[in-house]
């Protein structure tokens, strides 16, 4: 997953969640299995960063493209079976 943000960022310091999900794809995670965070605020603003996650196992792999950087790590899977909390439309 690192390589593909990592691609996705030199290309791109802020991407869209179309975007996100396509170095998800790229990195070899399951369309169904991904999730995403918003990239446009409720008030129209675009967000510092987009996350991206997706379940390996018991775990989650989660991705942050924020201004160029990348960062990924490695948590539990939630009690809900995702990864992330909340809304993520």
């Amino acid at each position: 997953m690192t390589a593909s943000l990592q691609k996705l960022a030199s290309a791109t310091k802020s991407p869209n969640r179309e975007q996100m999900m396509a170095a998800m794809l790229e990195a070899g995670a399951v369309k169904e299995k991904v999730e995403l965070s918003i990239d446009i605020t409720p008030t129209g603003l675009a967000v510092d960063a987009v996350e991206s996650a997706t379940l390996v196992g018991k775990e989650c792999v989660i991705g942050q493209v924020r201004d160029g950087s990348v960062a990924v790590t490695t948590l539990p899977v939630l009690a809900s079976g995702l990864c992330f909390v909340g809304d993520t439309h």
